[in-house]
């Protein structure tokens, strides 16, 4: 039986779906206004690694994630790029499954973003309104706090300590200091929507519950996130939530630690965060995603590059015991079981209990990493001394291994990655949709339709909707075609005097570490680090 920490009742309790075996797991996604962190990595990896676990042990999950894509960050930046926000958070959500992807990262079943779920989120305002649970000012919406009784049960926080110590947000419209915003008026330049209480756009807290609702029903089995969601973000979602429906929110709450740099949590005010894609330029995938659950998710994570190091050395060790025992294998080996198979099959039945027990213990990751190392040491004694090598214990011992680290998110097989698994073609594809839309605001329709073509001719679908370009990869590119053909529309730019755009794609090029040199004998590019 699977046991999970519930932050709400701050105890172990035994997992029970609502429908089983089906189950509803919600997790918290990224703000789309930069390039992830560790910090926004490791609740990504956590929830991928438990998702895949009761997966393993028979549940059907219905996994959502969900992407900020209206929100006052993503408005800030967008300003300081002279962008639409929807472009810039289009572009974050790209690059956001690139960092996925090269940390293993499963898709989930729905990734739900804000901008595309408004009329949810005015039905459940308005709902709270009619309920008596939120009131209109000047064209805002805020809840009223005081109106659902049950505030505080997640964090553990009265109204009392809210008002005494917290960082509460000074508006004069407010019935109550601690009241929270459901709905914001539009200010000018900012994106907007027509809503019943006039322009606006939806609260932080808000977005989640009426995207999990909708595709989880009123009481979603699982809600995880980072444990500096717990307040105000899931303790405001839980009151709107239930003062909607009447219905219990959420059965099990799960929180991962912070990531701490010197015991002092990371944090982006303090400036000791740390871009995973930085990191992915020096480790992989397999190495940054064995590090983060390296430690019990509830508890604090360490940085620092030694750390990263030692899981480096540690992946090292298991890949070397895979490629022995796949070469195994594939090599001679008998039918016949010899009391040391016999021994190796218990040992690694045995191991593999102890993996499921401590999963089963609220997915203790640290204590089964520590078990499947239990199957490099028993794999490696047995190729060293075995004097035969029964094929059916060979193989036994690679179901076992290949469970076990599937589960972790590990790849070790063919499509291990040695390079992270953005690519300079695929930034280079982004780069390339940039400079298509910056022709086309400037009304260069020529050019933004060479470039549609370009990428047309190379397998990658350009869809131009309301929100902005979106890009559908049906196969990476080649380097060496794409570079083909965007030379050849350089020199169409260059034919048509077009030198200005010409220059532009030359410098686009080159912040993608391809330097173009043009020679009596016409242009060539290379590639520099």
């Amino acid at each position: 039986m699977i046991k999970v920490y519930n932050t709400q009742s701050r105890k172990k309790e035994e997992l029970h779906s609502n429908n089983p075996p089906r189950i509803g797991m919600y997790v918290c996604g990224p703000t789309t206004y930069n390039y992830i962190h560790l910090g926004n990595a490791r609740p990504l990896v956590v929830f991928d690694t438990i998702r895949r676990y009761l997966i393993y042990r028979g549940f059907e999950v219905t996994y959502v994630q969900n992407f900020t894509d209206v929100d006052d960050k993503i408005i800030n930046r967008a300003q300081e790029e002279n962008r639409e926000a929807h472009e810039v958070s289009e572009h974050y959500i790209n690059e956001y499954f690139k960092d996925a992807q090269a940390l293993h990262v499963r898709e989930a079943d729905l990734h739900p973003r804000v901008s595309e779920h408004i009329p949810e989120i005015i039905e459940v305002i308005a709902a709270l309104i009619d309920k008596g649970h939120a009131y209109v000012r000047d064209g805002d919406v805020f809840f009223a706090v005081n109106s659902f009784p049950g505030y505080g049960k997640l964090s553990g926080r009265s109204l009392e300590d809210i008002l005494a110590g917290a960082r509460v947000e000074v508006d004069d419209r407010k019935e109550e200091p601690y009241d929270f915003a459901l709905w914001k008026s539009a200010k000018p330049g900012e994106p907007y929507w027509e809503s019943p209480w006039g322009k606006g756009r939806p609260g932080w807290h808000i977005e989640c519950s009426a995207m999990s609702m909708k595709y989880l029903g009123t009481t979603l089995d699982i809600h995880g996130g980072g444990a500096d969601l717990v307040f105000p973000h899931h303790e405001n979602e839980i009151a709107q939530s239930e003062a909607y429906s009447g219905q219990p929110f959420v059965r099990y709450w799960l929180h991962n630690g912070f990531i701490t740099v010197n015991k002092e949590k990371m944090s982006k005010s303090l400036g000791n965060f740390f871009i995973v894609r930085d990191i992915l330029e020096k480790y992989s995938g397999n190495v940054v995603r064995l590090y983060l659950l390296s430690t019990h998710y509830r508890s604090p994570l360490d940085f620092d590059d030694s750390k990263l190091e030692e899981a480096e050395k540690a992946l090292e060790r298991i890949k070397n015991s895979w490629h022995l025992l796949q070469e195994a294998v594939r090599g001679p080996g008998s039918h016949d079981m010899t009391q040391g198979d016999e021994e190796l099959s218990r040992e690694l039945e045995t191991l593999r209990a102890e993996f499921i027990m401590a999963m089963d213990d609220d997915f203790n990751t640290a204590l089964a990493i520590s078990h499947i190392f239990g199957v490099v040491r028993a794999v490696n004694r047995y190729l060293a001394e075995a004097k035969t090598r029964s094929k059916p214990v060979l193989e036994h011992a690679m179901q076992i291994f290949r469970e076990m680290i599937e589960i972790i998110g590990i790849v070790l097989d063919a499509e291990e990655e040695t390079q992270p698994a953005f690519s300079r073609v695929g930034d280079l594809v982004s780069s390339l949709v940039e400079f298509r839309r910056q022709a086309r605001q400037e009304k260069d329709y020529r050019t933004g339709d060479m470039v549609r073509d370009l990428l047309y001719r190379q397998g990658v679908i350009l869809e131009d909707t309301k929100e902005g370009s979106r890009i559908r990869m049906e196969a990476e590119p080649e380097m060496g075609k794409l570079m083909a053909d965007i030379m050849q529309m350089r020199q169409s730019l260059r034919k048509d005097r077009n030198f200005a755009r010409a220059d532009q794609l030359r410098e686009v090029l080159a912040e993608r570490g391809i330097v173009i040199e043009d020679t009596r004998e016409g242009s060539r590019w290379r590639l520099v680090d």
